[in-house]
């Protein structure tokens, strides 16, 4: 099945709150080599007037995920995860990410774009606390590679 065109303006329902956890942020920046104190040491990250710590920037990657999986999971779109490459990743940060935040995300389908035998489709995931504080915005662009390019 092809994708389906029809997904864009689609809204997925938020997801199940993810709470974000000082040993996750560490494992993250340990993981994308983010070496400042801020990310691995709370006393450094309430010098700089933080809570607690905070996680590197591409840590709303993990909590977007989590909301992409409903558009990759649902069978009306047509999308074969094993034919996907990821094209683009976005952030926009509203407020830093810190250790203790409770977050959800809304995932919305802005673009859907035949590419030759394939199709790019653009979702946004609206990263939000529990108590509805907007947090971070994140714009993914995934290719869905058509049949005919088989390798």
């Amino acid at each position: 099945m092809p994708l389906n065109p029809d997904l864009v303006g689609r809204t997925y329902p938020p997801t199940e709150t993810y709470s974000v956890g000082r040993e996750a942020i560490r494992e993250f920046a340990r993981a994308v080599q983010a070496g400042h104190a801020a990310h691995h040491d709370v006393e450094a990250a309430r010098s700089l007037g933080h809570a607690d710590l905070v996680a590197p920037p591409t840590f709303a990657i993990v909590v977007a995920q989590r909301a992409d999986a409903a558009l990759i999971a649902d069978p009306e779109a047509g999308i074969d995860f094993s034919r996907v490459v990821h094209a683009d990743q976005r952030f926009t940060h509203h407020r830093p990410i810190v250790a203790g935040d409770e977050l959800v995300a809304e995932l919305h389908v802005d673009q859907v774009r035949a590419m030759g035998a394939g199709a790019m489709v653009t979702s946004r995931a609206e990263i939000r606390t529990a108590d509805g504080e907007q947090v971070a915005t994140t714009v993914s662009s995934l290719l869905v590679r058509g049949e005919e390019q088989d390798a």
